[in-house]
């Protein structure tokens, strides 16, 4: 991918993957070196350990064509066998081409909103860049889209049997997640997905661009989450070749005016973005957009943090996880039928 004319930062290409501690093999592939480590899921409660489980989890096949699979998890405590849960289908951030369900990052944190809200979480093992480049996770997206269809239908998962209202189908995720769940939500309209319905999108911190830079993106050059040079790095390695930052899948504004039929059907959305991210700016554009079809949605700007600060301070994330279960909790109410919440 082309350089970007008004990179204002000194720091290269180089410097970027040396900051993300990866490697960049002969054939285009990655040695990951993460610093985050990965945990194993918790199928049923161990008596000897000293943790107290909130939420259970396991691990089930998605395609395994792609070798991508889900991460289920359900509340160790679910509310009585009258009431359904909600599902949420979630999305992981790592910029497109670092880290896992398995994370534990990501695991803890689907630990906790699956008991919290509560809900059934099934999140998303996708194919990661640059060995699998856009839209390979967006296709990812589909695949466990069609896979809730499948369950509503066949009831092959008996977690998904018991305790799932497959009229309440959120799609959630985080930076680049978030911007799986607006791509993924823009495709489901072509679906059919009977009997399941999608009522909500929940995106935090999505990760958008632009080839031209916003004023946060200038004033965060050397931010310490998403720095520019790592930013531009990302692209590069998740954008089909060749393609600049005002490639569709980076710049969401680009084709505003092709897909906004599409766009107006979109669900009620949540989107959240802090004050001291360097996406922030592109975060509130797109926010703009969605709703000036039409579309409901509830923008959360606050004026404090910063990128991935849930995952830095108990304090954020917890306030994330209350506005996203109010969110859930406002759709669900509506619905016909009895709330999980």
């Amino acid at each position: 991918m082309a350089e970007q004319n008004n990179n204002t930062s000194e720091l290269t290409m180089e410097d970027a993957y040396k900051y993300l501690k990866v490697t960049k093999n002969p054939d285009g592939s990655l040695t990951r070196n993460p610093q985050v480590p990965n945990v194993p899921s918790n199928p049923e409660i161990d008596p000897n350990s000293p943790n107290k489980l909130v939420s259970l989890s396991k691990d089930i096949p998605l395609n395994p064509t792609t070798n991508t699979f889900i991460r289920l998890y359900r509340p160790v405590s679910p509310p009585p066998s009258n009431v359904k849960l909600p599902l949420i289908i979630y999305f992981h951030g790592g910029g497109f081409m670092l880290l896992s369900v398995s994370s534990i990052i990501f695991h803890e944190s689907c630990n906790v909103m699956s008991s919290q809200f509560p809900a059934v979480i099934a999140s998303v093992e996708y194919r990661l860049a640059p060995e699998n480049r856009l839209p390979a996770a967006y296709d990812d997206a589909v695949d466990a889209m069609k896979w809730a269809r499948d369950q509503a239908v066949n009831g092959g998962e008996p977690w998904l049997k018991e305790f799932v209202d497959f009229s309440k189908v959120f799609l959630m995720g985080s930076s680049s997640g978030g911007n799986i769940v607006y791509h993924a939500g823009l495709r489901a309209l072509d679906m059919d997905l009977d009997p399941i319905k999608i009522v909500g999108l929940i995106m935090n911190q999505p990760f958008f661009g632009g080839v031209k830079r916003t004023e946060s993106q200038l004033k965060f050059v050397h931010d310490k989450i998403v720095p520019l040079h790592v930013n531009d790095l990302m692209w590069s390695l998740a954008l089909p070749e060749g393609a600049n930052h005002d490639h569709e899948y980076c710049n969401p504004l680009i084709k505003e005016a092709e897909l906004k039929e599409k766009i107006k059907r979109l669900p009620k959305c949540l989107i959240r973005g802090y004050a001291g991210d360097p996406l922030v700016d592109g975060q509130k554009s797109f926010a703009k957009m969605v709703e000036s079809h039409g579309v409901h949605v509830t923008p959360q700007f606050l004026e404090t943090g910063h990128h991935a600060v849930e995952i830095f301070d108990p304090k954020s994330a917890q306030d994330l996880y209350d506005s996203i279960k109010d969110f859930v909790k406002s759709i669900c109410d509506e619905n016909v039928g009895k709330s999980a919440m």
